[in-house]
């Protein structure tokens, strides 16, 4: 959804270690698996928690980016204990944020996006920095609201309050918008999109409810669950472009395989709807939507927004930050969250990236088709795209 030519120095991908893409470290036997990737990710874990016990501690100069290369080993990293939910978050000021985030079953500082450190947990409140850190001996001190979330952190004698970024956990994030709903449709339904030269092919949009049983479909913007809270669709359809359909297809074939599902929040989207969001979001926010006067690559059927379900329970997995949200949780780096949450955004991320698409650079559940610039803006409401297929 973001404006394509923004440019945005945090949200660009840190130098990570070149990792292998996913999709190839799928096995096609069960046996195989679980004999060989594993016992891969068990020897990894001993040595993750060899390098960052007391005994031999971790440079407290590395990035997180310097030893977070193996997120999407097999299996996924546990569920984390109950009582560091609440901690978890940025606590501080613009330019000075402790991040507080969970790795492989430890809780660990980041201190201004540079230096972090893991911590020792005395109770449910209070951890320390180890012997051999900078800051050894050193407390932080948790204090908690009623719900057990915590609302500020004392460190060094300084008070650090949570910052409010993003929402709470199952709440749908929401700007106010710049003008009222009705006034915008109109304006937005009597303009145009932008002229383009060139050749094109000619659209071949395909109902992503057709491709398989075990896709699903949560198309926010045919209800009111949505970041403006308005209705711009009337059926709760998706389409994209027969080959990105197809590539789509074969992400969610390797998902599959793992226990995982696709279900998707949007995809081809008309101009005139880019336009509503552009001009209803304030100025400091609209890095997250799309210029229409350079067109989104939803607009070309190019470009899906979604994320991971469990075929087992059905439900969304839990990731750092939830859809449309407009804050730095949404970013496709971001530092912050839990080894599990990181987990499923980068599984998400390589399974997508392996068949064709890329993410996104401020927007993790945001994917863009290789092929977007063959195909034109268009304009088409979902009812006019079934007449036109109805009448070839």
């Amino acid at each position: 959804m973001p404006n394509q030519k923004t440019q945005m120095t945090r949200s660009k991908r840190p130098n990570y270690q070149k990792r292998t893409p996913f999709s190839q470290i799928l096995l096609a036997s069960a046996a195989v698996f679980f004999v060989t990737t594993l016992g891969v990710y068990d020897s990894q874990t001993q040595a993750f928690k060899q390098a960052t016990s007391d005994s031999n501690e971790l440079d407290p100069t590395k990035k997180l980016a310097d030893f977070i290369d193996n997120e999407i080993r097999i299996p996924p990293p546990d569920v984390i204990p109950t009582q560091w939910e609440g901690l978890i978050g940025e606590y501080g000021l613009d330019d000075n944020v402790l991040h507080i985030l969970e790795h492989k079953g430890q809780l660990y500082t980041l201190i201004k996006e540079t230096s972090i450190y893991p911590l020792r947990e005395i109770s449910n409140e209070v951890f320390t920095f180890s012997e051999k850190s900078l800051y050894q001996g050193e407390e932080l001190a948790f204090e908690r609201n009623a719900e057990g979330s915590a609302y500020q952190l004392t460190f060094t004698d300084t008070v650090f309050k949570r910052r409010p970024i993003g929402t709470k956990k199952g709440k749908t994030f929401r700007i106010v918008p710049l003008r009222p709903i009705d006034e915008l449709r109109e304006s937005s339904l009597t303009a145009h999109p932008p002229l383009e030269d060139g050749e094109f092919q000619r659209p071949n949009l395909v109902d992503l409810s057709k491709l398989g049983p075990n896709i699903k479909l949560d198309i926010r913007y045919a209800t009111t669950n949505n970041f403006m809270g308005e209705v711009f669709y009337q059926q709760p359809l998706a389409f994209m472009q027969r080959p990105a359909a197809e590539a789509l297809l074969r992400a969610h074939r390797s998902l599959k395989k793992l226990g995982y599902g696709l279900l998707i929040h949007d995809a081809y989207r008309p101009w005139h709807v880019t336009k509503m969001f552009f001009d209803a979001t304030p100025e400091k926010q609209k890095i997250f939507v799309a210029n229409p006067a350079n067109g989104s690559r939803h607009n070309r059927g190019c470009a899906i927004d979604l994320t991971l379900y469990d075929l087992t329970t059905g439900d969304a997995v839990p990731m750092v930050g939830g859809y449309d949200e407009f804050s730095e949780r949404s970013y496709p780096n971001y530092p912050g969250g839990t080894s599990r949450q990181r987990w499923h955004r980068e599984l998400l991320r390589d399974t997508m990236e392996t068949e064709g698409f890329k993410v996104n650079e401020v927007e993790w559940w945001h994917f863009d088709y290789r092929d977007w610039r063959n195909y034109q803006i268009l304009n088409l409401t979902f009812e006019e795209l079934q007449s036109m297929a109805e009448n070839e």
